[in-house]
């Protein structure tokens, strides 16, 4: 985790994070429109042909893509996202969310994730965001 010094608007969103904090996913680093997460894979993550859920991962990827979008502290949220699944993750799989920025352009933006185990690519995940107006961003946006 970041030092105090260098927490960005980023950490102040996960700490309030219920979903991704319930499913054991850490906040490693998040600055400068890029961010890392992880989740070990577990037993309650898998699905009927015994892997891991393909929205385990996916929700990982849009946690890391969230991380990233906020660093630069006007509230962001998704406006959409994809994912392609590479290869099949199991039970005891730590993975690693890896996303940066590729573009913002007005209240937009383009961020890429990578979803890694160990060195070995699992999931791309490509999502869209926009920064709220400030009338938008309810009780705690700016």
């Amino acid at each position: 985790m970041a030092e105090r010094g260098d927490r960005t608007a980023a950490h102040d969103m996960f700490d309030a994070d219920v979903a991704s904090k319930g499913l054991g996913i850490e906040l490693v680093s998040a600055a400068d429109g890029a961010a890392v997460a992880r989740m070990r894979v577990t037993a309650a993550m898998l699905n009927g042909h015994a892997i891991g859920h393909g929205g385990f991962v996916f929700l990982l990827a849009d946690t890391a893509f969230a991380l990233a979008c906020n660093t630069h502290g006007p509230v962001t949220v998704a406006a959409g996202g994809e994912i392609s699944f590479l290869r099949p993750v199991r039970e005891g799989d730590l993975l690693e969310a890896r996303a940066t920025e590729r573009t913002r352009y007005g209240r937009s933006g383009i961020y890429d994730v990578t979803v890694w185990r160990d060195d070995e690519v699992v999931a791309e995940f490509r999502g869209r965001s926009r920064t709220l107006a400030s009338r938008d961003a309810g009780p705690t946006g700016s």
